[in-house]
């Protein structure tokens, strides 16, 4: 059964693990009475976790003709003629609409509907609830016919069927460590602006006292800079100067080893110091920051047995959240340690271990902990799936 990923953003990651059949349709009868067969439609709506009648219900809304899918037979049918393309076209739709996650794009969430017949999509990865656009058609046949409620194990079905996330090689790093140009240390300039200027400067007062005041008054703002330069330089503590050094070697195209090969604090400092260095400065999008940038935090984490990188990386992002003045950091958490875990920097393991620890120091109340619970029992009720 030839297989894709599903969404189309996800179309050309070789190795993203949600994954759906490819649809299979036959065009049947003839005249009036001609209709689009959807054979895989039961296969198909498996792999989105949502009722086969909500996918043949939304083509047939969609192209304004009259669908049926029957329970006991699993036949899906639409009428008129329909090309394949044009029903995974919709089907795309339906999936952006009613199955991915629109936090955090994540396919494995629930249809729930609430008190004020509401259409709701909670994701079982990052927490966030996705509020449906009522003014859909759909969403009216949902209410009608709300989906079953599943167990544990049925939800999180989708997410054990296969880990395929290979590691991502770093060699392209190596090799294109690029070369900044030299900034240019002076310009030329407009000497007939500078004869203007001097003219009106000269103008007031062409006295060699006012010459010497003149030439005075410069002298005393250069040697001004230099010492608010000096001072700030003095001032700046070893973590600055590292996040600093960090943050240069990132602009400078520097890949992971040879960075961290040049780093000069303790283990948990460089570790600290380069989770600053990503993500300082970013407004919104941490996710996205820690998938572009995961060489560098798998090089600086390491891969002994123990956990021991792991750990203090899962404290860089606690001590991150608490020190920037950005609620986004703390909001985006789960969408982080998501990432992190996606791209094997972390494992499960010392995810719950890092959050446990967390509770029993008090931090039950903290916002970290409490935005990153949901990511946390996602995870723990899938490794008691695996352990079933």
């Amino acid at each position: 059964m030839a297989l894709q990923n599903i969404g189309a953003s996800n179309s050309d990651d070789a190795f993203y693990r949600y994954k759906m059949p490819k649809m299979i349709t036959k065009i049947e009868g003839r005249g009036n009475g001609i209709k689009t067969n959807i054979v895989n439609m039961v296969d198909v709506a498996k792999a989105l976790a949502r009722p086969p009648s909500y996918t043949t219900k939304y083509f047939g809304t969609e192209l304004g003709a009259q669908s049926k899918f029957d329970e006991k037979t699993g036949v899906s049918l639409v009428n008129g003629a329909h090309d394949t393309s044009k029903l995974a076209s919709l089907l795309e739709n339906f999936i952006k609409k009613y199955v991915q996650c629109y936090g955090c794009g994540n396919p494995e969430t629930e249809v729930l509907i609430t008190k004020t017949q509401m259409v709701n999509l909670k994701c079982a990865a990052c927490g966030f609830i996705s509020d449906v656009d009522m003014r859909d058609k759909l969403t009216s046949f949902i209410l009608k016919n709300p989906p079953e409620k599943k167990n544990a194990k049925d939800k999180k079905a989708l997410r054990r069927a296969e880990k395929e996330r290979i590691k991502e090689g770093e060699a392209a790093d190596k090799s294109k460590i690029s070369k900044k140009k030299m900034k240019e240390v002076s310009k030329p300039t407009d000497t007939s602006a500078e004869d203007d200027e001097d003219d009106v400067q000269w103008q007031t007062d062409t006295s060699a006292e006012a010459a010497r005041q003149r030439v005075q008054e410069q002298l005393s703002a250069v040697t001004a800079d230099m010492v608010m330069l000096l001072e700030e330089e003095v001032t700046k503590s070893p973590r600055q100067i590292l996040v600093e050094k960090i943050k240069d070697d990132l602009d400078k195209g520097v890949g992971p080893d040879a960075m961290m090969s040049s780093l000069t604090g303790t283990r948990k400092e460089n570790v600290s110091a380069v989770y600053e260095a990503l993500f300082d400065g970013v407004e919104k999008g941490f996710a996205k920051v820690v998938v572009k940038r995961r060489g560098y935090l798998a090089a600086v984490v390491g891969e002994e047995e123990g956990g021991e990188g792991q750990m203090m990386l899962l404290a860089a992002v606690e001590e991150f959240c608490g020190k920037v003045k950005n609620p986004m950091a703390v909001k985006e958490v789960p969408l982080v340690l998501k990432a992190l875990y996606d791209g094997d920097v972390v494992e499960e393991e010392f995810v719950v271990k890092w959050y446990n620890e967390g509770l029993k120091g008090g931090n039950k109340d903290s916002a970290v902990w409490r935005n990153a619970k949901p990511f946390v029992e996602w995870l723990q009720s899938a490794e008691s799936e695996s352990d079933e």
